[in-house]
């Protein structure tokens, strides 16, 4: 059993190493999807890798979760329920709507996806499982947890309905890549990004707890270097990419 004091100090490790991370993924490009390179050794099929490196943080926060002896209230369960309708979509919806069969992505990205969703998974999994105190009903009527839910849903959509217009992008057989038009994407690069860092600092209100802090401090180092890659990368291809766009917060970054 860790000790809720050490346990804090290892999350804080976690979360000071994706501040020192962000900077470096602004400089590098991550070469999968439309950033695919040779450069990064042997690949393997994109759905295939997809659901390799989601699963792992599914199967050990649901074994933390539900084996530690940490009270598991209602608000417990929705927190639960919400964190797997995410990952529901990410391992056996999304994957599977992508339009090219024949993209591929390095081993080596996956293997590093596995390592954060596996720490992921640990350190919000262990809290909820064995250290965190108890949420009482009371805490559905608390406004972060009812602002925190209301961004989550809000996020999932904009992510989920970003993706598919993405996807509709290649429809009819269509090959390539094209610009895409219609909602958040008139103003920003990579609206399904932006939805994305809305759910889990949503889920980090609603749960208002260390782990969940540092899920959506990762999320954000993450991924706003990926739009800001994104955007580059539209503006390179398409010579009459919209110019007021922004990467992936209207009218500021």
């Amino acid at each position: 059993m860790i000790s809720e004091q050490l346990f804090n100090i290892l999350v804080y490790i976690w979360i000071g190493l994706a501040i020192v991370i962000f900077p470096v993924l602004l400089k590098i490009i991550v070469p999968y999807g439309r950033h695919t390179s040779n450069s990064w050794g042997p690949k393997i099929n994109n759905r295939v890798g997809w659901i390799m490196m989601e699963l792992p943080v599914v199967i050990v926060f649901s074994w933390l979760l539900f084996t530690g002896d940490a009270l598991k209230s209602l608000p417990v369960y929705i927190f639960y329920g919400l964190f797997m309708l995410h990952y529901i979509n990410r391992i056996f919806i999304f994957p599977f709507k992508m339009k090219s069969k024949a993209n591929q992505m390095p081993w080596i990205i996956i293997l590093l996806a596995i390592c954060f969703n596996l720490l992921n998974g640990f350190f919000n999994g262990y809290w909820f499982g064995y250290l965190s105190p108890e949420y009482s009903i009371s805490w559905l009527y608390d406004p972060r947890f009812i602002i925190g839910m209301l961004l989550f849903i809000l996020g999932m959509y904009i992510n989920i309905t970003s993706d598919n217009k993405l996807i509709n992008l290649r429809k009819g057989g269509k090959k390539g890549y094209f610009i895409p038009y219609g909602g958040l994407f008139n103003s920003i690069s990579s609206p399904n990004l932006l939805g994305e860092i809305i759910e889990w600092l949503g889920w980090a209100l609603m749960c208002w707890c260390l782990p969940s802090l540092s899920f959506a401090i990762w999320t954000m180092a993450n991924l706003i270097p990926r739009a800001v890659d994104h955007h580059r990368w539209y503006h390179h291809r398409f010579p009459d990419y919209p110019k007021n766009r922004k990467a992936i917060i209207p009218k500021v970054l």
